[in-house]
C-alpha cells in the first residue's frame, strides 16, 4: 500500500513511557495495512516538551501521540489545533508535515464511537459521569457536544468541576452523597466511571457499589478503566442486570483516529479494531 507513511516513524512520547500499549496498538494496525513505518516510544521528560519539539523532524518522524504529563503543555507549541484539541485544552496526537505541528485530540471522539459499538446512543440522554478529572473532561465535552440532554459531573469536591460545568449549559455538578446525587442517579440513563478506581496496580477501589442501586435497569454502566478489563464495578453492575462497556473500545478507537490522522486517509475500524484486538487482549490479561 503507498501512504505517506511507508519509509517514516510515528512514537508515543510521556514521562513515565514503559507502560505504554500504544506501540503495540499501532503496530498492529500499521502491519494489518501493509505499511512499511515503525512505532515506538520516546521518553520525554516533564516539563522538557518545549525543548524536544524543534528536535522532532530530524528523527524521520511523521507525527506522535502523547502522554502524561504532556498533553496540556503541548497546545500552545502547535502551528495549528483542531477543535477537539482546542475544546479540551489537550493535544494526544501530534501530525508533522513540512515541519509544522498539527495538534489533535482523539479521545473524546474514540469514546464515542465505543459508544456506538454497543448500540449506546447518547443523543437526548441523561448521564451521570463520576469524576472530574482529565479523562472526564474529553468525555464529558465531547458528549455535551454530541447533545446529551444532561450530563452530572459527579465528585466529592464540586468546586473543582466547577470549571468544566461552566463550558456547557448541558453540564453540571454533583455533589457525592448529596440528596442529587441520588436523585442523579435514579434518573439517569448511563453511568460512566472516569476514575481510576479499582484499576490494576491502583490500591483505591470504591467504598461500596450500592449507589449501583439507585440506577434503572436500563441505563448502561461504563468504566474508562481497560485494565482489568472487567473492574469490580463492571461485576456488580451485571449483577444488577445492567448492560456493561470497558475502557478498551475508547483506547481502541483513539488510536485509530490517530493513525487516520498520521496517515491522512479514513481507514476501516472494524477491521483495525479485529487486528487490535487480537494482539492486545493477551496482554491485558497478564498481570502487571
Amino acid at each position: 500500500m503507498s501512504s505517506i507513511l511507508n519509509g517514516k516513524k510515528l512514537a508515543v512520547i510521556g514521562d513515565p513511557i514503559e507502560h505504554s500499549l500504544s506501540p503495540l496498538i499501532q503496530q498492529a494496525m500499521l502491519d494489518e495495512l501493509g505499511l512499511y513505518c515503525t512505532y515506538g516510544r520516546i521518553l520525554v521528560p516533564a516539563g522538557t516538551v518545549a525543548a524536544w519539539l524543534p528536535g522532532t523532524p530530524g528523527m524521520n518522524l511523521a507525527g506522535f501521540n502523547a502522554t502524561m504529563p504532556h498533553k496540556a503543555d503541548l497546545v500552545p507549541l502547535m502551528d495549528t489545533l483542531s477543535d477537539d484539541a482546542r475544546m479540551y485544552r489537550s493535544v494526544n496526537t501530534v501530525v508533522i508535515r513540512d515541519g509544522h505541528f498539527h495538534g489533535h485530540n482523539t479521545d473524546g471522539a474514540g469514546f464515542l464511537r465505543s459508544l456506538l459499538d454497543e448500540d449506546i446512543l447518547p443523543e437526548g440522554k441523561k448521564i451521570a459521569v463520576y469524576g472530574a478529572g482529565g479523562a472526564a473532561r474529553s468525555v464529558v465535552l465531547k458528549l455535551a457536544a454530541a447533545e446529551a440532554k444532561s450530563i452530572a459531573v459527579c465528585c466529592r469536591t464540586p468546586a473543582k468541576a466547577e470549571e468544566l460545568a461552566r463550558s456547557s449549559a448541558r453540564v453540571h455538578v454533583v455533589a457525592l452523597g448529596s440528596p442529587d446525587f441520588e436523585r442523579t442517579l435514579a434518573e439517569a440513563d448511563l453511568f460512566i466511571n472516569c476514575t481510576p478506581l479499582g484499576m490494576q496496580g491502583v490500591p483505591a477501589q470504591f467504598a461500596d457499589f450500592r449507589f449501583l442501586d439507585a440506577l434503572p435497569a436500563s441505563a448502561p454502566v461504563c468504566d474508562l478503566i481497560y485494565r482489568p478489563l472487567k473492574t469490580e464495578l463492571l461485576k456488580e453492575a451485571e449483577k444488577r442486570g445492567h448492560q456493561t462497556m470497558n475502557g478498551l473500545g475508547m483506547l481502541i478507537h483513539q488510536a485509530i483516529l490517530a493513525l487516520e490522522l498520521f496517515a491522512a486517509m479514513p481507514l476501516d475500524a472494524a477491521l483495525m479494531k479485529k487486528a487490535v484486538e487480537k494482539r492486545l487482549i493477551p496482554v491485558l490479561h497478564q498481570k502487571v
